[in-house]
């Protein structure tokens, strides 16, 4: 039986993401797919700045180039920002799967596609998977398994996650097609048609190629091991548009549906859930792919840390209590723009109200904020009391400037390595000097002032988010209670060394 001390099932960008944390900490992972090949198709078109962020915060910045969306849509009624650098990229999912990818493979990454998740047990000291292989069936033994293997999770159902919600009542299919017919190559106007919606866009990495969509309101989905053909796509089109749209040249196609789910608990024991796995709904804007991604990075440092022996099971717990309501309101979110879609005759009026409020600048922050992950803002509590407040804690930290004695250097930079940051802003008065057993997880950097955070310490957890901030100098005993709630106690002793991490 072969041995890892993480697994993790499924590499799609929730679970790429979710392996090159753990591999950036130093815990070699094996990650299994059913797939005989990486995915080619570009499912989703949108990368939230959220995302982009963090991306940023990892030295991964190869979007360069892309366009910002003109407008945000939520629920058809235009939302535009009132800075267009607060919206998303025009980026496709398996451009930032080939990001990814190539992550993980600099980072070593035992990668395993064609390889099928059949059986799963749970022990007090790990979990036994059965795998399925192109060279016939084999264990695997792993103290942690994370299911990052989409809304069909077998890790969620062989754990036996309960997963509540409401069923599909919708049938939406989409695909990559050459459109002939001119007059329909630049769209068809109004989606919403009474008895669903379409769309025609340019694909935007694909010149001369057009992504099409039809969804018929109240129609069911064919079974899964049915597959969808053109003729099927162009008839659907048809009975929601009266189009009878020509298509030249095809390539991918899928069915979706609105059914929302959302697990009751992201842990159970020694096995986790990360992205579709863990929520599905409708999709809308990318929120699946950025909501997933951002799932991995939280949980990744949070499980390494557990994995290398300074982090507690408190930490790893955390996961869910910080994740869960973001994938409830991933959830909600599109329901709540379906309801302004259907039933037509009652949406509309709701739609043309709606429209109206959109127009306001602080009605758009608040949609866009809410929508992308950009208003996210994890609740600090020490102690069972809260941290002290401050506009920057909970919060994304933003990539403030710094100067040092090593000359000028970033937030990002800093955290690229994957640990946390503590900023010593105070000049004057130097931290305790007693930092050292946290040497192994935290970098502790001295700057100069700055006029944006308008604190003398501030602690960045390594996901990016301010954990800790003190304005006066008079916080010592918060910063270690943050200290030790995040990054565990000051013992080096206490870290596994990473080269005995692999015999875990």
């Amino acid at each position: 039986m072969t041995a890892a001390p993480a697994v993790v099932v499924g590499a799609g960008p929730t679970g790429l993401m979710l392996a090159a944390e753990l591999a950036l900490a130093e815990v070699p992972v094996v990650m299994l797919d059913r797939l005989a090949e990486p995915n080619s198709a570009a499912r989703a078109f949108a990368i939230h700045m959220s995302s982009v962020n963090m991306f940023h915060q990892r030295g991964l910045d190869q979007f360069e180039g892309a366009a910002h969306f003109m407008n945000y849509n939520f629920g058809f009624p235009g939302v535009t920002a009132m800075d267009s650098a607060e919206l998303p990229l025009v980026v496709s999912q398996r451009r930032v799967e080939m990001v990814l990818e190539g992550r993980v493979a600099e980072l070593g990454v035992d990668v395993r596609y064609h390889h099928e998740v059949i059986g799963l047990e749970q022990d007090d000291d790990g979990v036994t998977l059965a795998v399925r292989g192109p060279d016939g069936e084999y264990e695997l033994r792993a103290a942690f398994v994370v299911g990052c293997d989409g809304g069909r999770s077998a890790v969620r159902k062989l754990a036996g996650f309960e997963f509540p919600g409401t069923e599909a009542t919708m049938c939406g299919r989409t695909g990559d097609v050459e459109i002939l017919d001119e007059q329909y190559q630049k769209g068809i106007g109004q989606p919403v048609f009474p008895t669903g919606l379409a769309a025609i866009i340019p694909h935007p990495e694909e010149p001369g190629m057009w992504r099409a969509t039809a969804i018929e309101f109240e129609s069911e989905r064919a079974a899964d091991d049915v597959p969808i053909t053109v003729d099927e796509f162009r008839a659907a089109f048809e009975r929601i548009t009266g189009i009878d749209l020509k298509i030249g040249k095809y390539g991918w196609f899928t069915r979706f549906g609105n059914a929302t789910r959302l697990a009751e608990k992201y842990r159970k024991g020694r096995i986790l859930l990360a992205g579709d796995a863990a929520h599905i709904h409708f999709p809308s804007a990318g929120q699946g792919l950025n909501t997933g991604m951002q799932d991995a990075m939280n949980l990744g440092w949070k499980l390494a840390a557990v994995i290398r022996g300074w982090g507690s099971d408190a930490l790893l717990d955390s996961y869910h209590d910080e994740r869960h309501p973001i994938g409830r309101e991933a959830c909600t979110l599109p329901q709540v723009q379906l309801s302004l879609i259907h039933p037509p005759q009652l949406a509309a009026p709701l739609r043309e109200f709606i429209g109206s409020l959109v127009k306001f600048g602080s009605v758009q922050r608040f949609i866009i904020e809410r929508t992308t992950g950009l208003g996210i803002r994890y609740p600090m509590a020490y102690g069972g009391e809260p941290a002290p407040e401050h506009r920057l804690l909970g919060t994304r930290a933003p990539d403030y400037v710094l100067k040092t004695a090593a000359g000028t250097t970033s937030v990002a930079a800093i955290l690229r390595d994957g640990r946390g940051l503590l900023l010593d802003l105070s000049e004057a008065e130097a931290l305790p000097d007693d930092l050292s057993g946290w040497s192994d997880r935290l970098n502790v950097v001295a700057a100069g002032p700055l006029a944006g955070p308008d604190a003398r310490t501030v602690l960045i957890r390594p996901d990016g988010y301010v954990a800790y901030v003190d304005v006066d100098g008079t916080g010592e005993k918060g910063l270690r209670a943050a200290l030790t709630t995040w990054f565990g106690q000051p013992h080096p002793s206490s870290a596994v060394p990473a080269e005995e991490v692999a015999a875990l």
